[in-house]
Parts: structure tokens; sequence; C-alpha cells
């Protein structure tokens, strides 16, 4: 008999049969406690668990007690206890490889939008700005050879240096819990304490998942410490920047703009301050959101949990510690 698990969201029909190869399917719209209800049965003998968005707690593991594998298709993990599912015994995988230079490509596109205007001057164009007054063309400021801060030097950070320093001349200095000895070596980064980066940087790009320490990171006193022409950078996680003090910043010019593809809260309500502001560039969280990398991922994903469940997954481990309990 094949084991059981849940899909909790849509799959191409080609990973589905890949699935159902190795495994009894059974797919459910979400992981609310009335769909668990629902099918107590398949949660209850379920070894893996395949799907994003989802909320994975106490209270779920607890009815799914035969749980061995749980894949995020997703590179964060906000919504895993990973404490609780190590303590099950069950590993959490996760799909970080699949989105790297796409995540990377939105991020140089952010810095871009932000230096350059290019959301207010599409709209110029298109609302007649343009043709009723065109010797009010508002300047912007460059990007080439400027001075790129990337806080979180990891996949993302490093396809980011990249694209700014071979593409756009930059330099690169960057703050991480270690040195970064390929991104040294292939981009001539440098390393710099948080304090040294935001003062220099002219492009301040935060990469860093929600953590406890990465929590509001970036709040009053680090706006203090940027310049008056600096923009920042956000395609992380929403919360490590403190939104209140952004948009305090924002107002009071202490930095030129922010380009924000995550938010503190998602989606972003439209009564937002950051909504109203011409100095900001904001996106709905689309840094992955091609069709190849979403396809890739949910092909990562299965790999995963296939992998996992055969006792043979070497990487994309969250918690390697609950292999050895």
């Amino acid at each position: 008999m094949k084991p059981t698990i849940i899909q909790f969201m849509p799959l191409p029909d080609d990973l589905v049969n890949k699935l159902t190869d190795h495994f009894e399917v059974v797919e459910v719209d979400n992981l609310d406690q009335e769909t668990v209800t629902q099918h107590a049965e398949a949660f209850s003998k379920a070894e893996g668990l395949i799907g994003s968005g989802g909320k994975v707690n106490e209270a779920l593991l607890a009815q799914m007690p035969a749980l061995k594998v749980c894949s995020t298709v997703s590179a964060g993990y906000d919504s895993y206890d990973v404490e609780a599912l190590t303590h099950h015994k069950a590993i959490l995988t996760n799909t970080p490889g699949a989105l790297t230079e796409t995540v990377a490509d939105a991020m140089m596109a952010l810095v871009l939008c932000a230096a350059r205007n290019i959301p207010a001057m599409d709209q110029w164009v298109k609302t007649g700005g343009w043709d009723a007054a065109p010797e009010k063309l508002p300047l912007a400021i460059d990007v080439h050879h400027k001075k790129m801060g990337i806080i979180g030097m990891g996949r993302i950070g490093l396809a980011l240096a990249k694209r700014a320093h071979l593409g756009f001349g930059m330099d690169i200095i960057y703050n991480a819990r270690k040195p970064h000895k390929n991104a040294e070596q292939e981009v001539n980064a440098h390393y710099a304490s948080v304090e040294q980066l935001l003062a220099e940087a002219d492009f301040v790009c935060v990469v860093l998942p929600l953590t406890d320490e990465t929590h509001h990171l970036i709040s009053h006193a680090q706006f203090d410490q940027m310049k008056e022409s600096a923009i920042l950078v956000n395609a992380g996680r929403g919360p490590v920047v403190d939104e209140e003090a952004l948009i305090a910043a924002l107002k009071a010019k202490k930095i030129y703009g922010a380009g924000l593809d995550v938010f503190e809260k998602e989606p972003l309500v439209g009564s937002s301050e950051l909504t109203k502001l011409p100095n900001v560039v904001t996106l709905p969280h689309i840094g992955s959101a091609t069709h190849e990398t979403r396809y890739a991922m949910k092909r990562d994903g299965v790999e995963n949990l296939i992998l996992g469940l055969q006792g043979k997954l070497t990487e994309n481990i969250i918690n390697p510690e609950a292999l050895k309990a």
C-alpha cells in the first residue's frame, strides 16, 4: 500500500502524476481546521505534506501523528513551526534554489524603478503630463557606478551583487553572519558592519529571512544612519523593515525612496501610506512570480517530498536535527 500524503496547493498534472506514482494523494484546498476535520482519516495517516501558504503548527501536527516530511513550495518558512516539527520528528524542506535568479531580477528591477522613477514616469506619460508640460520632466538619479549595500549575502544576495557589479559597475559592500568568500572573489565585495553599510550605501538591499533577530532590524535609528540620497530595497521579508519608521523617513526625506516587494502585513491595504507616497515603488510579493520559476519551485517541492520519504534527501532540509531525533 502506498503512503498517504496531503497536497494543499494546485500542482501541474505532470507533477501530480509523479506524486501518484509514489503515494496515495489527498488534495485539499487549505489547512484550516474545518478541512482537517473533514479529511481527518487522511490527515491522521499522512506521512507527507506538500504546499505553501498554510500554517503548520503544534495544533495541526497533533492531528498528523504519522507525518515524516513537510515540503513547502517556497524558500521562506515563516508559517511553519520548525521546533514543533522537529519535536514530532518530521523534517521541513524548502525550495530556495529554484527562485534565486528570478528574485535577483526583481530586486534589480526595484533598484532601477525606484532610482529612475519608472512607475511615476509611466503614469506621467499615460495621463498626458508629458504632452501638457514636457519642460517639467522630473529628473531621477543614476544607478551605474554607485555603491550597493546588501544585507544578507546568500544565494539571492550573490546573484543580485553580480547583476549590480558586472552589469552596472557598482561597488558592493555586504553584511552577513560570516564573510562570503565567493562574493569577495567574484564581485570584489567587501564585508561591512550594518552601521558602516547604511552610512555608505547608495542602495540598501535587504534579503533576509524573518527571525526574532531580524524583526525590525531596519527601524528609526537605521534610517537616521542612511544617506538622504539612498534607496531602500526589500525583497526578503516585510517585517524585517519597520514600516512606520520607513514611512516617517520617506516623509521627512531622510532617504530618497524605497522599492518594496514585501510588507509587514500582506496583502498591503490600499489605505496604507506607502501607496500614497510618490517615492515608493510597491510590488505584490512577486519576486518569484514567473511561469518558469513557479513551476521549478513546485517540481523541487515534489522531489523533496519523494526523496525525503525515501530517506534519500540530502539538501533543502531546514531542520536536519529531526532526522537524528
